[in-house]
């Protein structure tokens, strides 16, 4: 199976049976709050009604209170790659260029694209740089009014960047008069994360996602956080002058009201689920976990040298209903070489992908 023919998401919901462990979204039982919420705005058909241009007021205060980024606003848009899309599109006639990495999310560069944006792509496959892009590399490339696409907790390693490496990017992008997008879609299961905006304020836009933490991917929900002379390049004419989903953003709300013990649960057992998956991954000899802790809700395994191709054990792990991800889908370069594991699912979910793993590691014929 090439990454051209992957299944359809569209096919995937038909497998009642299928285990999700193929897009890092969270799929424990929600939050009673939300369930509740999300009842109550559809019972009050709140649907048939525009949401606050950028989101409500409650739901902006509560996203900037979770970063804990004094004096910056929010901006709440339909998913956070909305909110990316629009970061690249309004600034696009001022930018010299787009540097992001490979592996990493591929759409920034490509919206980049399509506005004739040059980009550059830095190979980050690297374990002696801890899988993550370094000052002195960015330096090559960054140039004045350019944009630094950084994402962190690094979809789809699971690497994470140290203050101090986050220093030496700002100080480079402030330098260099560069944009820097910090991408913090998987912040809420990282150990000792920062914030590149405490660092670099008057020129970082944080980008926020509530698909991952709170498992509201289907509602297609997110933010950009960011100083209001900087937000209001984006909000002078907004992507969706409409409004975010009210139901979406009620549920956001009600999770973020509810969020230390909602996550006190969560990466708990996303903790269990890693583990799982990193000792089945080292006992069947079956390829090697890459960044160990992660700092995401996901795995990567390098299964180079063992005869499968990233593409063909996904292909086979679907067959037993095991959904994960070859990272052909988010790496160019690099994507034979690894698979994505998700983990912030139901621990049955992921004994079942142990025992599929197993089983193909002593008795699947490679493809």
């Amino acid at each position: 199976m090439t990454a051209s023919k992957a299944p359809s998401f569209e096919f995937l919901l038909e497998r009642d049976d299928l285990v999700w462990m193929g897009q890092n979204t969270t799929h424990l039982p929600p939050a009673p709050e939300v369930l509740a919420a999300l009842e109550l705005s559809t019972r009050r058909h709140e649907f048939q009604v525009y949401a606050p241009a950028l989101g409500f007021s409650r739901l902006r205060e509560l996203i900037v209170e979770d970063l804990g980024l004094e004096g910056a606003r929010a901006w709440v848009t339909d998913g956070a790659v909305a909110g990316l899309h629009h970061i690249v599109t309004s600034l696009a006639p001022t930018l010299s260029k787009v540097v992001t990495t490979d592996p990493g999310w591929p759409w920034p560069g490509r919206f980049a694209t399509v506005q004739g944006v040059p980009v550059s792509v830095l190979p980050v496959y690297s374990p002696e740089a801890g899988f993550k892009v370094l000052a002195e590399q960015l330096a090559a490339e960054v140039t004045e009014r350019a944009l630094i696409y950084l994402i962190d907790p690094l979809n789809p390693l699971g690497s994470r960047y140290t203050r101090e490496e986050l220093e030496a990017i700002t100080t480079l992008a402030r330098e260099r008069g560069a944009y820097l997008v910090h991408d913090c879609t998987y912040r809420h299961f990282a150990k000792g994360h920062t914030l590149a905006a405490e660092l670099y304020p008057e020129g970082t836009f944080t980008t926020y996602s509530f698909s991952k933490w709170l498992g509201l991917a289907g509602l297609r929900l997110g933010a950009v956080v960011a100083q209001p002379q900087l937000l209001d390049r984006l909000t002078e004419v907004p992507s969706n002058p409409l409004g975010a989903g009210i139901t979406a953003q009620r549920a956001a709300i009600a999770g973020l009201e509810v969020r230390a013990a909602w996550l006190e649960n969560l990466t708990r057992v996303n903790d269990l689920n890693q583990q799982i998956v990193k000792d089945v991954v080292d006992t069947s000899g079956l390829g090697r976990v890459l960044v160990w802790p992660s700092h995401g809700n996901f795995l990567a395994v390098d299964v180079s040298g063992s005869g499968w191709s990233a593409d063909g054990l996904c292909e086979a792990m679907l067959e037993q209903d095991i959904f994960i991800r070859p990272g052909t889908y988010q790496s160019p370069g690099f994507g034979e070489r690894f698979v994505k594991i998700s983990t912030s699912v139901p621990t049955a979910w992921v004994r079942r992908f142990a025992a599929a793993w197993e089983d193909l590691a002593k008795n699947g014929q490679a493809r």
